[in-house]
């Protein structure tokens, strides 16, 4: 597992997550007690023959999720989110009944998968080239925009990532997440923490402007858990002239193919019934903009090439 530490982009400062305010619960791995999940639970994929048939036999599957609400994290000793919420219903329908969880660091989510110690990611993951070369994504479940965390009243007047270019202001991002990639394609002053408690505490000790992540996820930081905050109107990065349409989706290793497949036959029924989809994970604050666009596939945004989307 890499170890969290904190990076400010070119002025050699190293912060450890600690001196942030402590380490987020993502920046560890520990067992779900919601089923007794861990690794030792997950199925032999990509070796003793099909995963799906293994699962539906063993009547549960192990995901890895990184304990980021509200898409799949832990709470009172449950698994919670609307990734999870997805699962338990895509999955039961598959007749695997039992979704058990293995709480895990977000930049071992896909090498973590494909050491077995899980069968699937369920972190509402970005669905991105260097990611789509390591593992398979199934089709788009959740549409992205992008926000900023501010201090209330926002002082600063923040808009988007282009409001820090060129302001000596610094944004916090979150290691692994496109927001960071976001922040390093536009030369910003920015830090690298561990999750989201991470950057809201970041922002509360004065050490960013800001914390950029998923429109969705700071939403449901301030409404749930944070004081003092505001989230501004999300957005659709600009790069280059380039809008970053993206969408985040569960993760398969690419050998996991029978799996993938009848996954991806009952998410498309849930998709096209926008009634049936909030009823999954309309709890968790999304809403008919998270829906993906029948133009937002797998295939474009492995590929890079987002100019079909413009």
């Amino acid at each position: 597992m890499h170890n969290r530490r904190t990076f400010v982009r070119g002025s050699g400062l190293v912060l450890s997550a600690a001196a942030l305010g402590g380490l987020a619960a993502c920046s560890r791995t520990s067992e779900s007690t919601d089923g007794g999940g861990g690794g030792g639970g997950a199925s032999d994929g990509g070796g003793g023959g099909d995963l799906l048939s293994q699962l539906q036999e063993k009547g549960s599957i192990t995901v890895g999720f990184a304990g980021e609400a509200p898409y799949s994290f832990e709470e009172g000793g449950e698994l919670k989110g609307a990734t999870l919420a997805m699962h338990r219903e895509i999955f039961g329908e598959l007749g695997i009944d039992t979704v058990e969880g293995k709480l895990t660091d977000w930049n071992s989510l896909i090498p973590g998968l494909n050491a077995g110690q899980f069968d699937a990611v369920s972190a509402g993951m970005s669905i991105l080239p260097d990611r789509c070369a390591q593992a398979a994504f199934s089709h788009p479940e959740f549409q992205y925009t992008t926000a900023l965390m501010v201090l209330e009243g926002n002082p600063e007047g923040l808009e988007d990532m282009h409001s820090f270019v060129d302001s000596g202001l610094t944004v916090a991002t979150m290691s692994g997440a496109i927001e960071s990639t976001y922040a390093e394609d536009l030369g910003l002053d920015s830090i690298e923490v561990g999750g989201p408690q991470d950057g809201v505490d970041a922002l509360k000790a004065g050490n960013a402007a800001a914390f950029a992540l998923t429109a969705i996820s700071l939403n449901w930081l301030a409404d749930n858990t944070v004081d003092g905050v505001e989230v501004t109107e999300s957005f659709v990065a600009n790069i280059n002239d380039v809008k970053q349409f993206g969408a985040g989706a569960t993760v398969f290793r690419k050998d996991d193919t029978s799996l993938l497949e009848a996954y991806n036959e009952k998410l498309d029924e849930i998709i096209a019934d926008p009634e049936r989809y909030l009823s999954i994970v309309g709890d968790f604050g999304f809403t008919e903009q998270e829906l993906p666009p029948e133009d937002m596939t797998t295939e474009i945004l492995c590929s890079g090439d987002l100019s079909s989307l413009q």
